[in-house]
């Protein structure tokens, strides 16, 4: 597997863009170099799979793409940033025109089109604006790197930085490609969090197998971060696979299943870390990795549970190295183990600190615990003695700059 650029646009037959069409105009300053409208495109009909947000309150483009891919076909993306179109006045018929605009802009029709929508809830969508920039959208189409960096950038909200990869791989003699783009930075608790995927590939791969992969690689890498314990209404992964490769296509287990699915869940995994990294107004990249667990289970239960914690989180914000707080969450988290064979270390490119052996504090040094913890990434690292299972899950530190971020979220 190699890491290439490109991302979405990286596979054969995938375009894409990002522009600016002024969603937000309406009831904010203008941003004109904030690109808000975003597409990817395939030039053949593709396989679809989709993950969508678990929340029991989901927006109508999350709806609407539901129902499009219920047949596992698609062809495209549309997707807009500022207003979340969720719990908002016409949101599915808004929605369904932002479709209707993709289509006619491409010649395809409306159920071609995923619609993806993130920013605000409860506000009505500038619907004119996205039906207005469409037709230019359309036309700024292109199969280059800048194109799909456009894109990355077209579905930032309060993320910081783009969020984007390419992977190759040999399958069958052949080079397939997977790309991808994502935002997410608040309202980040997957199963799945306010965070938008788009995936791209050119490996033909049957469809029913395709939602099958998607769906068990979110769960280890997507629904494994949090940033503060909130699911989205919007969240939706979508992966469209359109065969340019030229592999035999994929039907089952086997070496080629194997490689793709590893591909697939790199891919997904670097997007949630750089989701988790770009949390709103993070400093660190937190990842606690749970060893020795009975099963994955528990150890993704205890992971979860700590990188969630509010007061690990701060924890790592004021480099103190509070292990308490993480044995804490490990205990309420809902899975049993026995605190007496506890062992938690903290670890980063400064070095590893143990800090509670045997369920309890160990003496160490407040200094070096300082310069570990001031890394831009840091894990938590508890052992257990149950068995061999382990599980990594990724969030951030918990800032000042995270409550004036949401403090003033609508203005």
């Amino acid at each position: 597997m190699n890491i290439i650029s490109g991302g979405v646009t990286a596979p054969k037959g995938f375009q894409a863009a990002g522009i600016h069409c002024g969603i937000k105009d309406n009831f904010t300053t203008p941003q004109p170099d904030k690109k808000d409208l975003a597409m990817i495109l395939s030039s053949v009909p593709c396989a679809a799979a989709g993950t969508y947000t678990r929340n029991v309150v989901k927006a109508d483009p999350v709806l609407l793409t539901m129902e499009h891919l219920s047949d596992h076909k698609a062809q495209g993306i549309i997707f807009d940033s500022g207003n979340a179109n969720a719990c908002a006045p016409n949101g599915m018929a808004y929605a369904q025109r932002m479709a209707a605009a993709a289509a006619a802009a491409t010649g395809l029709t409306p159920q071609d089109f995923a619609v993806c929508s993130t920013g605000i809830i409860g506000v009505e969508l500038n619907i004119s604006a996205v039906e207005q920039g469409t037709p230019a959208l359309a036309a700024a189409l292109a199969n280059t790197p800048q194109a799909s960096q456009d894109a990355a950038h077209a579905i930032l909200t309060t993320d910081l930085k783009i969020k984007e990869i390419a992977v190759t791989t040999e399958i069958g003699g052949k080079t397939i490609t997977i790309g991808a783009i994502a935002k997410g930075s608040g309202m980040i608790h997957p199963n799945m969090g306010t965070m938008l995927c788009g995936i791209t590939t050119d490996c033909a791969i049957d469809a029913d197998l395709l939602q099958k992969m998607l769906r068990l690689v979110v769960t280890k890498t997507f629904n494994r971060i949090t940033v503060d314990g909130d699911t989205s209404t919007n969240d939706t992964c979508i992966l469209l696979a359109n065969g340019l490769a030229g592999n035999a296509p994929i039907t089952g287990p086997g070496a080629d299943y194997d490689a793709f699915l590893a591909a697939l869940r790199h891919v997904c995994e670097y997007e949630a870390k750089m989701i988790a990294s770009d949390g709103e107004g993070a400093g660190r990249l937190i990842t606690c990795t749970v060893e020795g667990a009975e099963s994955e289970d528990q150890a993704e239960c205890i992971a979860k549970a700590v990188v969630r914690s509010p007061l690990v989180k701060c924890a790592i914000f004021g480099t103190d190295a509070n292990w308490g707080r993480v044995l804490c969450a490990a205990g309420y988290s809902g899975a049993h183990f026995d605190p007496k064979d506890v062992q938690v270390k903290f670890l980063s490119q400064a070095g590893q600190l143990l800090v509670c052996s045997g369920g309890q504090g160990v003496p160490f040094d407040e200094e070096i615990a300082k310069q570990v913890l001031s890394q831009d990434e840091v894990t938590i690292l508890v052992t257990l003695t149950a068995g061999e299972a382990s599980c990594s899950c990724w969030g951030c530190d918990l800032t000042y700059d995270y409550v004036k971020i949401n403090g003033d979220y609508r203005s």
